[in-house]
């Protein structure tokens, strides 16, 4: 019997660790996304010669449907993304037709910057695609966070071995993201930063992604608006609709 007992107080606090985790997560996934969201926002991509910037417009709804419009530059005016679910779509307007991306394709580059297509439509689910670990606080940018780690589960299809994230107490935003491949070297690091009020919510208005072991390279998503009061219909987030967005 207290065999038994020294193994429940053992895994009991693990048990609770990792369900706080989950729960940190889910707060700070919600936090930044809503129920629904309509955003304008400009992406600038910065390599050691040049500077490019992109202007969006996106709207999502919940983890599971997002359009993203690119307004600018002319030559990329009109292309949208889409994702329906577990489905993801692009249109082209040069080709005049869709195109559904496969899972291969979540990982690399989105439109030349440094974040991927799964950065920008969020095919895995930061919630339920990883298992969650407390490791702890630390401070990050003037403010206590939440440290924790997210190992990908088996089925998942993600390219990463591990991501740490630092998650603010009070306000749950996402501060620093740490991505590692599976040998365990770091390959970028995502960073929250200009925290203001956004559509009534308080949130970093910048998030800037820098590649590891790549000096005067990076991509910075600066938010303009942020609306979550906008209700969105699940028909609204069709393949067919991809061309009649603005």
């Amino acid at each position: 019997m207290k065999n038994i007992c020294r193994v429940l107080l053992f895994f009991i606090p693990f048990y609770a660790s990792a369900q706080d985790a989950r729960e940190i997560i889910r707060k700070a996934d919600e936090h930044a996304r809503g129920t629904s969201s309509l955003a304008e926002m400009n992406i600038v991509t910065t390599r050691p010669k040049w500077t490019r910037t992109l202007e969006l417009k996106a709207w999502t709804k919940g983890n599971d449907f997002a359009i993203i419009l690119v307004q600018k530059p002319a030559k990329d005016k009109g292309t949208v993304f889409l994702k329906r679910k577990k489905e993801v779509w692009n249109w082209l307007p040069s080709l005049e037709r869709h195109i559904k991306l496969p899972p291969s394709m979540m990982s690399q580059a989105w439109m030349g910057t440094d974040f991927t297509n799964d950065d920008l439509v969020k095919e895995s689910s930061m919630v339920n695609d990883y298992d969650h670990t407390l490791l702890g606080s630390e401070p990050m940018e003037g403010r206590d966070c939440y440290k924790i780690q997210m190992i990908p589960k088996p089925e998942a299809a993600i390219v990463w071995g591990k991501v740490l994230i630092w998650v603010d107490k009070k306000d749950f935003l996402q501060l620093r993201v740490e991505f590692y491949d599976e040998d365990g070297k770091q390959n970028s690091v995502m960073i929250g930063s200009d925290v203001k009020m956004l559509g009534g919510r308080l949130l970093p208005s910048k998030l800037t992604m820098i590649p590891a072991e790549k000096p005067g390279q990076k991509t910075e998503i600066i938010y303009k608006s942020l609306n979550f009061s906008k209700p969105m219909d699940d028909g609204f987030f069709t393949p067919e609709n991809m061309t009649k967005v603005n």
